[in-house]
């Protein structure tokens, strides 16, 4: 809920800055338009309804980030981040005696808040007020801008709009510091006149060198409030850490060589921070992206606090069991647990994205697809790489979208052989069906391509297709990068032993009779044979297809 607080808060300010800087772009026409654009702003800020979101927005993003710097553990931050922060805390002092000097000046003095005002004291000023002027927008823009592409880029859409945005990014700031640029420019043009910065002052309302002097004093003891308050915090966080252990230690367990002791109240995610051990975390630890997640166990779980609502959004949306948790939202109780992270620490935003619900591991019941091209050796045997390249690639675009209009998975492509799973969102009988109708449309495919390639090769291609059904165990494996769903276990055998025989029944197609049987699909004018089977029971049933396209449609 902190977290939404404060994103909805940095929505409004950002709003407020757009809108701000737009008005500034209107200098670029004139100082005349900039002042009559300035209308429609104070109108939509200036009344009660604006002032009162504005200022609690302000001051509600303000507090609610010193209390996510008192929550954080580790100060262990990613460039970005410190980049984030460094620029956030600039922002205080560029920005007090900005909202003083018109705002404030307005309320105490009766200051006309207005542009003339502004610029004008700009020139009658030193190089200084200029720089702190014209840096504010930058300091703002920039720090608003890293805080969007964190809360977005998680977001399906975020990648496609993403051109659009950076132009935005670019040409809002651009053109607003530019209008401001040209109206200072004309205005300190005019103050060449005698007389002009006098009487511009006199119908602003400028106060005294007393009032002036107070306004600064003001913006001064602001600063300084806000300094104590941010080093309030830093000092309450150590404190915060000695009565925590008091409380009792956690000890997390993360492989044999690798554990962490901390004090009750850390995350997860921020033990791992703490100890060195690095950990995925895409949101930077705000319960958005799902990569921090860990499978958790150990004597203590049961001791585990529920997750909150936020936390068990995020879990279903990739699917993930009762012992899997994020690691950004969990603090364990004192207690010995056991942690595995499921991403490798270098997971990025596409990793946070909706994933199959059987990415952790478990039993399925699948069909199991393998082909091969026949005596693809002597195919390529005397062509250049980039003709046997261009080839395997037409090859596999062929079977890709053949397997994938039966709804099948591709898994992987190994030499000029593939693997597809179907059954993955299906029930086993609408599998064992998509896995027969796959390759039947494999064999469709595999007679256009060798019509088309007629002239390239100089005999037709020729494949083997293998299927079977059964239990698998279906899960994410891998390492690193190489991580991606697959299924393992004698079914997978099978099917890719049937694929071989194919050469041995000099068939396109060999399939168990126990996927025929789930199907509901009747082969019994096909040859029937009864083969062993490497380290499995018993002999298996198969028939043997002489050509696949004679299959006919299942659905």
């Amino acid at each position: 809920m902190v977290g939404r607080l404060r994103l909805w808060s940095g929505y409004v300010l950002f709003f407020y800055v757009v809108t701000h800087l737009l008005n500034h772009t209107l200098g670029l026409i004139s100082l005349r338009i900039l002042e009559a654009g300035r209308h429609w702003f104070v109108l939509m800020w200036h009344n009660p309804i604006g002032q009162t979101v504005l200022y609690g927005a302000l001051f509600g993003h303000f507090f609610l980030a010193l209390w996510s710097l008192y929550r954080r553990r580790a100060l262990k931050l990613s460039s970005w981040e410190w980049t984030q922060w460094i620029l956030g805390g600039l922002i205080i002092p560029l920005g007090a005696i900005h909202v003083v000097g018109t705002r404030l000046a307005h309320e105490l003095y009766g200051v006309e808040p207005g542009y003339p005002w502004v610029l004008g004291s700009l020139v009658a000023g030193d190089w200084t007020g200029i720089v702190r002027q014209f840096g504010l927008p930058l300091v703002v823009w920039l720090h608003a801008c890293i805080g969007l592409h964190f809360a977005w880029r998680l977001r399906p859409w975020y990648r496609t709009w993403l051109p659009l945005l950076y132009a935005i990014a670019l040409l809002v700031p651009v053109g607003g510091i530019a209008g401001a640029a040209i109206a200072l420019r004309d205005v300190a043009d005019l103050a060449q006149q005698p007389g002009f910065l006098a009487n511009l002052f006199e119908r602003a309302h400028v106060p005294t060198q007393e009032g002036i002097a107070n306004l600064y004093a003001i913006s001064r003891n602001l600063q300084i409030g806000a300094l104590v308050l941010l080093v309030g915090v830093l000092s309450a966080r150590p404190l915060r850490d000695l009565w925590e252990r008091r409380a009792g230690v956690v000890r997390l367990d993360y492989d044999e060589r690798r554990s962490v002791a901390q004090p009750t109240g850390l995350t997860i995610l921020e033990m791992s921070r703490v100890a060195g051990i690095p950990h995925a975390s895409v949101c930077g630890g705000r319960g958005r992206c799902s990569t921090c997640r860990v499978r958790i166990g150990g004597q203590d779980r049961a001791k585990l606090p529920a997750a909150s609502p936020d936390e068990q959004k995020v879990l279903a949306r990739v699917g993930a069991p009762a012992n899997v948790r994020l690691a950004c939202q969990l603090r364990p109780p004192p207690g010995h647990y056991r942690v595995t992270p499921l991403l490798p620490a270098s997971a990025g935003p596409v990793e946070a994205y909706r994933r199959q619900p059987q990415a952790h591991g478990g039993e399925h019941y699948v069909a199991i697809l393998f082909a091969d091209i026949r005596g693809f050796t002597s195919i390529s045997e005397g062509k250049l790489p980039y003709d046997v390249v261009f080839l395997l690639n037409r090859y596999f675009r062929a079977t890709g979208q053949a397997i994938e209009a039966a709804g099948g998975r591709l898994d992987k492509f190994i030499g000029d052989g593939v693997m597809a799973i179907f059954g993955l969102t299906s029930e086993p009988q609408a599998a064992c069906r998509q896995a027969l109708d796959a390759a039947r449309r494999m064999g469709d495919a595999l007679s256009d391509l060798n019509e088309a390639m007629s002239g390239d090769i100089d005999q037709p291609l020729r494949i083997g297709i293998g299927l079977h059904s059964g239990p698998t165990i279906v899960g994410e494996m891998g390492y690193a990068r190489a991580t991606h769903l697959t299924a393992i276990g004698d079914t997978v055998n099978i099917a890719s032993r049937l694929e071989t025989l194919t050469k041995e029944f000099t068939a396109e197609l060999v399939v168990s009779q126990e996927l025929l049987d789930r199907a509901g699909a009747d082969l019994s004018a096909y040859e029937s044979h009864d083969v062993e089977i490497r380290g499995r029971q018993g002999r298996l049933t198969v028939r043997a297809v002489k050509k696949v396209s004679e299959l006919t449609a299942l659905s």
